[in-house]
């Protein structure tokens, strides 16, 4: 792993692999790049493969102010341009990563081969978003423990913790995340609309529903996958953290699609 400090933020990262084609993960809210310790080996084999905190998440610095999804996207072309990555690479994001990577590449569609979202974060409903920004508002005042119970059910369902160490360990990070920049991403999330971008993409997508999933269910994915032209939409036994849940069921996922995708 290594650090850098491009688009005026200090962010960390890893490159992995050694192949000619390239895919970016990006986590979930809450999630750092450990959140793919167990999917990036496996796309490793075939890809170059690139994972970094967002900003504000993990060992990147922390974020105050507001934040927007073309800043998000912009420091993955950042990262691109550091690392001297030519051509066009394919992406997959969980969640607000799954906003941040179809954003990018509605941004940057010249330098995107495919995507795959897994239960993607694509914006608030009206009627959801005063209770949500309140809630966020008391986890900035007094930190991540306050959200922990109903993330962790929600977002990371009973029926999914065999592993219980597996579990242990994603609950732990997650309460050691900033409860500042937490709810500087929330509010990016709770200002963003992007139907009209959506309806624009015009490379390979796959969305992935979670039948676990209690935060996004399934049918909130499909809709997003309906939102895209072309896009695919598949259902699987998986929750809201699907990369650190079912790591081998979503790196099949995504290596299968990017695979047919030629991506």
């Amino acid at each position: 792993m290594d650090f850098i400090e491009l688009n005026g933020v200090g962010l960390r990262y890893e490159l992995s692999g050694k192949a000619d084609r390239t895919v970016v993960l990006v986590h979930e809210m809450g999630g750092s790049l450990e959140s793919w310790d167990d999917v990036a080996p496996r796309l490793a084999e075939s890809r170059r493969v690139l994972r970094y905190d967002t900003r504000g998440a993990g060992l990147s610095q922390k974020a105050r102010g507001e934040l927007s999804l073309d800043t998000m996207a912009d420091d993955i072309a950042a990262l691109h341009d550091h690392i001297g990555i030519a051509g066009k690479v394919a992406l997959a994001g969980i969640a607000v990563g799954g906003a941040i990577a179809l954003h990018f590449a509605s941004r940057y569609p010249a330098r995107t081969s495919a995507v795959v979202v897994g239960s993607p974060a694509t914006g608030i409903a009206p009627d959801r978003r005063t209770a949500a920004l309140e809630r966020v508002a008391r986890i900035e005042a007094t930190g991540m423990a306050f959200a922990v119970e109903d993330a962790m059910q929600n977002g990371y369902a009973p029926e999914l913790r065999g592993d219980i160490r597996r579990f242990e360990r994603y609950r732990a990070r997650w309460l050691g995340n900033d409860p500042a920049s937490y709810a500087t991403v929330w509010r990016m999330l709770a200002n963003a609309d992007m139907q009209g971008e959506l309806a624009g993409l015009r490379c390979p997508v796959l969305v992935i529903g979670g039948s676990l999933d209690r935060v996004r269910p399934p049918a909130l994915a499909e809709a997003v996958a309906k939102a895209i032209p072309g896009a695919r939409f598949t259902e699987v036994r998986t929750g809201h953290y699907m990369a650190v849940q079912t790591p081998d069921l979503i790196a099949d996922c995504i290596d299968g699609f990017l695979t047919t995708a030629g991506a």
